[in-house]
């Protein structure tokens, strides 16, 4: 691995006041054992990893500066991490080792102004369009300017231009799989508390401007709006969201396509047991690759089943029906935020209308202290795409 830092986001912390008055040290650790077992493939994969990030931040009134490095370390490497190792006889985990800077922000914040210029952590809205990728160990981050504006009550602002993506490759990212992308990336989105829900326009200009990506295919623009809200209705709380967008080629797309994006999801806590449905759609063109709704730059674990099977959108798009339930403690002995989850997802493709497969996802968590405790499994059987996948995370996350 090679070690490089990036000076000119550097400079930004040394452009923090010099009289700080608050001094705060970062620290996030994770150790995950994930295993998975894959159709086709030879072997299983396993995978035992170390994660630490760890920095500092510095506040002096409304500014602050924080630098944090990130480090990952695979103590058992038996699996394919999308850089080194084999792709077909052991499945893909993507926690290549790594190390290296994973922010470094300068920031202003009052209360109707916020701006955070440098390498940053950008989670927007959902994460269906801009996220953290926080299951990888190496995560995503932006070199970017965000401004967020309220100028009135109960309206926010929200726009952020992006030169760089540091993705969850690391620092031996190449190819296809880099260690960053360059483009010029706006994200911009504008929001009204209104009284059913947070009522939202956004605009989010992706731009893939590296060749080896996919011939710069990934860069789109997307346009839509979205509600979100939630209520109580007795002891149960009632949450739900919908959005609908249009996304076509941008920049050096060579595609010429259209395609849409649907999304309606409700929720309800009822102080204990927990349910959740939702139907997504991530529409068509005309069946040729990458003329599908993608979104390279979500939390795409969040979405769409955790086996991974749908990272890029299939060329005939995808339905996502699915269902959740649950239960939920506040506490349990001297565990806290226990909690037990399971979620179904039938899967079909948009253009055609065919049946990809289903899923069965399973999670139980709690807390102690400052450790989360995490157990996690997927089930990916397939009908007509990919093969049938089994995968399993044991996680612990320490946070300071």
């Amino acid at each position: 691995m090679r070690y490089t830092l990036n000076f000119p986001v550097l400079a930004l912390i040394c452009a923090a006041p010099a009289a700080a008055q608050t001094i705060t040290p970062l620290i996030d650790t994770r150790l995950r054992h994930e295993h998975v077992e894959q159709n086709g493939l030879r072997d299983d994969a396993d995978a035992v990893t170390a994660r630490i990030r760890a920095g500092l931040q510095v506040t002096e009134g409304p500014w602050s500066a924080l630098a944090e490095a990130q480090g990952n370390l695979a103590i058992v490497g038996k699996y394919y991490d999308g850089l080194q190792g084999s792709a077909t006889s052991r499945p893909q985990i993507a926690d290549p080792q790594s190390i290296g800077l994973y922010r470094a922000q300068l920031q202003y914040r009052s209360a109707p102004l916020t701006v955070t210029a440098g390498r940053q952590r950008i989670q927007l809205e959902d994460e269906r369009f801009v996220g953290a990728a926080g299951i990888r160990n190496n995560g995503q981050t932006f070199d970017a300017v965000r401004v967020e504006v309220a100028p009135l009550k109960g309206v926010k602002a929200d726009v952020t231009y992006a030169w760089g993506v540091r993705t969850i490759w690391g620092i031996d990212g190449f190819g296809a799989r880099p260690q960053a992308v360059g483009g010029d990336n706006i994200f911009a989105t504008l929001g009204w508390a209104s009284p059913i829900g947070t009522l939202s326009g956004f605009a989010y200009l992706v731009d893939q401007d590296e060749a080896p990506v996919q011939g710069y295919r990934l860069s789109s623009q997307s346009y839509g709006v979205r509600l979100a809200g939630s209520r109580k209705v007795g002891k149960a709380t009632v949450a739900w969201q919908a959005s609908h967008a249009r996304q076509s080629d941008y920049h050096r797309n060579p595609n010429d396509y259209r395609a849409d994006y649907w999304l309606a999801d409700v929720a309800v806590d009822l102080a204990g047991p927990k349910l959740g449905a939702g139907y997504e759609v991530l529409g068509a063109d005309r069946g040729t690759a990458l003329t599908s709704f993608q979104t390279p730059l979500s939390a795409i674990f969040k979405f769409q089943g955790w086996a991974d099977k749908f990272t890029t959108t299939p060329p005939d798009g995808i339905r996502d029906l699915y269902a959740s339930a649950g239960w939920g403690w506040k506490q349990v002995g001297t565990l806290k935020n226990v909690s037990v989850q399971a979620i179904y997802h039938r899967f079909e493709s948009d253009r055609l209308v065919r049946h990809y497969g289903n899923e069965i996802d399973l999670l139980a968590q709690a807390k102690l202290g400052r450790t989360v405790a995490s157990v996690r499994y997927a089930d990916y059987d397939a009908d007509l795409f990919a093969t049938n996948t089994r995968k399993l995370w044991l996680q612990l996350d320490w946070t300071l």
